[in-house]
């Protein structure tokens, strides 16, 4: 579904889960094709605070790569790679990035991913401290391995853990500053 709560396609969007304040919005959206955390607020100054890029805050992702990632390309991660973003070629901020456990426990994705018997997926965990638009497809791409499945599994202290697709948890808004904040 879109992480936002009109969708000018038709497309499944926010609004068709639940109903919120008309002055709730999604903070560092997640594009149609990506799962995970998700906040929402109110709050202004906290949404300026976590989009604006000079205040940088932690962000983890789990990424599920066509193939079996190898350490050339978690290098080049590592030190920050060269993307498009809306025309502008950008180098990105060095990312921590470690290979993840191929079991790696998170639900079914619906509609699954594609499946091919031949080609192996590998599961990375990568770090930014920067936000660009599908900035972590980009990076992976730009290291020749596609991205399958993209998980927002951490912003701040909070993370997916424990968590079902469609969980909602309330904060408060002391909570969610100690969350990015201290």
């Amino acid at each position: 579904m879109l992480s936002q709560f009109t969708s000018p396609d038709g497309k499944l969007c926010l609004k068709d889960m639940m109903e919120v304040p008309n002055d709730v919005y999604p903070v560092g959206r997640l594009d149609y094709d990506s799962e995970g955390l998700l906040l929402l607020t109110n709050d202004t100054k906290i949404n300026h605070q976590l989009l604006a890029p000079q205040f940088e805050h932690k962000r983890i992702y789990w990424v599920q790569v066509e193939g079996m990632i190898n350490n050339e390309a978690i290098a080049m991660l590592t030190q920050g790679v060269t993307i498009n973003n809306n025309g502008i070629v950008f180098k990105t901020k060095p990312a921590r990035v470690a290979l993840l456990e191929d079991d790696i426990a998170v639900p079914e994705r619906k509609p699954p991913i594609r499946f091919r018997k031949n080609i192996p997926t590998s599961w990375v965990q990568i770090q930014l401290t920067e936000g660009k638009n599908r900035q972590v497809r980009k990076m992976f791409a730009s290291v020749h391995f596609p991205v399958l499945r993209l998980i927002r599994a951490q912003i701040g202290k909070f993370t997916i853990e424990g968590m079902q697709p469609g969980d909602l948890i309330t904060l408060s808004n002391e909570a969610v500053h100690e969350g990015f904040f201290r």
